[in-house]
């Protein structure tokens, strides 16, 4: 049992689904060649951040965790785990994840650094208890991870690379607002300002539908910049249109929670599908050389 709480400090399904999006941006820039020992330190590198993050996350929190359904059960709060013990595994998971990452490129570390501090210092210190724009600033390291995997081989912060943390930040606004609404109780016991608690719930489905579909709109621009090729754009549309008639449903009262949910789960749906097209149905790179030529 005790195992298990350290296993699950490091928040192992948010990890997971980074990595789906580590190896987006990853095959998007290798365009058909793979390196598997690049690869390899890039997946492992971030993994290792991001556990690094999250138990700074979860040692920072612990006091309002305490105040959440959701999360009163964690292993810091319940004491299974030690603040002492967590610090060490922080700082071994940081600097392991930072070691890799400069193995694997040196942009790519600067870029995990980046990402943990404004996850660890600018969000969960700072603003999370402090300002509704904590859920802007906190999507910007949430959207690292793909431009991580793609810089890891392009060596270069192109614009492909601002594509990828534009699509993916504003993916998170719609995604970490839909988990707001349907854990509001949750929000409120522990008086995190997120927008739904602060503005109410159809403030925040105003909001939503904005996000989604910017969301869209970004979503098309690796096809029409020349990085991904047609499948993916007509994936992409087809997601961006299904999420945002889902968005635009009823859902007053008591469906609100509901609606929120199944938002929440398709946004995954949504990410997971991009991830995986944006990785198969790139332009190869002789094609990119004409095309940026023309």
């Amino acid at each position: 049992m005790k195992l298990k709480q350290y296993w699950l400090v490091t928040k192992p399904g948010i990890i997971a689904g980074n990595l789906i999006s580590v190896a987006g941006g990853f095959f998007l820039a290798a365009r058909g060649s793979f390196d598997a020992g690049l690869f390899l330190l890039t997946l492992i590198g971030v993994s290792c951040v991001i556990a690094s993050g999250c138990i700074c996350n979860n040692l920072i929190d612990r006091d309002i965790d305490a105040l959440m359904e959701r999360t009163r059960h964690r292993g810091l709060v319940q004491g299974v785990i030690s603040p002492r013990i967590a610090v060490m595994m922080a700082i071994v998971f940081g600097l392991a994840g930072g070691i890799l990452l400069w193995l694997a490129n040196p942009l790519a570390m600067w870029l995990g650094l980046v990402g943990f501090i404004v996850y660890v210092g600018f969000y969960t210190l700072w603003l999370k208890r402090r300002s509704v724009y904590g859920t802007v600033v906190g999507s910007l390291s949430g959207a690292m991870p793909p431009v991580i995997g793609y810089c890891a081989v392009s060596h270069q912060f192109d614009v492909a690379a601002f594509i990828l943390l534009l699509i993916f930040s504003l993916w998170q606004m719609p995604h970490s607002y839909a988990i707001a609404i349907f854990r509001l109780r949750d929000y409120q016991q522990a008086g995190i300002p997120v927008l739904p608690v602060i503005s109410g719930v159809e403030v925040t489905r105003y909001h939503i539908v904005r996000y989604i579909a910017a969301f869209a709109i970004a979503a098309l621009l690796l096809t029409l910049s020349g990085y991904a090729g047609y499948g993916y754009l007509a994936v992409s549309v087809l997601v961006g249109v299904t999420w945002l008639v889902m968005a635009l449903r009823d859902a007053d009262g008591s469906d609100s929670r509901l609606w929120a949910r199944q938002l929440f789960v398709f946004s995954i749906v949504a990410i997971t599908v991009l991830s995986v097209m944006m990785s198969v149905d790139f332009v190869a790179a002789d094609e990119l050389g004409l095309t940026v030529l023309r």
